[in-house]
């Protein structure tokens, strides 16, 4: 079996993370509706009616603009998530660094020599020989 690369490692250790996340909410949202449930019976609504709560359960305007000023200020700054997210990224070694430069000074030869060649030995004299025709 092949050796998984340090990317594909992450990924499933993020999925593993990210169930086993969902599992536990899943545990808290089932514990919540069962003494929901004890306690008071759900609201039956239609498709398209609004619920019906009392309105000093609905929160105002004017209460919800200091919230957002919070959030705001709660929010990290862009040279912050930059850090997190150099943090997770992950770097290739020394040898897969030398490879790849390998790989692409060699593509860089190759497509110079066939655009030389190209240009040289074939446009050029196709042309010359193009212009003559018509002198």
């Amino acid at each position: 079996m092949a050796k998984k690369s340090k990317t594909q490692r992450a990924r499933a250790s993020a999925r593993r993370a990210k169930r086993k996340e969902l599992q536990e909410q899943e545990v808290l949202a089932a514990e919540d509706s069962s003494s929901a449930n004890t306690t008071e019976a759900p609201e039956k609504k239609g498709l398209f009616k609004k619920s019906e709560k009392p309105a000093e359960t609905q929160p105002k305007a004017s209460e919800k603009k200091p919230a957002k000023k919070q959030e705001k200020a709660k929010k990290p700054g862009f040279f912050s998530e930059v850090r997190a997210e150099m943090k997770r990224v992950t770097w290739p070694n020394r040898q897969d660094v030398i490879r790849w430069s390998g790989v692409v000074v060699g593509a860089l030869v190759f497509f110079g020599v066939y655009v030389f060649i190209l240009d040289n030995w074939i446009v050029t004299p196709l042309l010359l020989a193009i212009s003559s025709l018509g002198a």
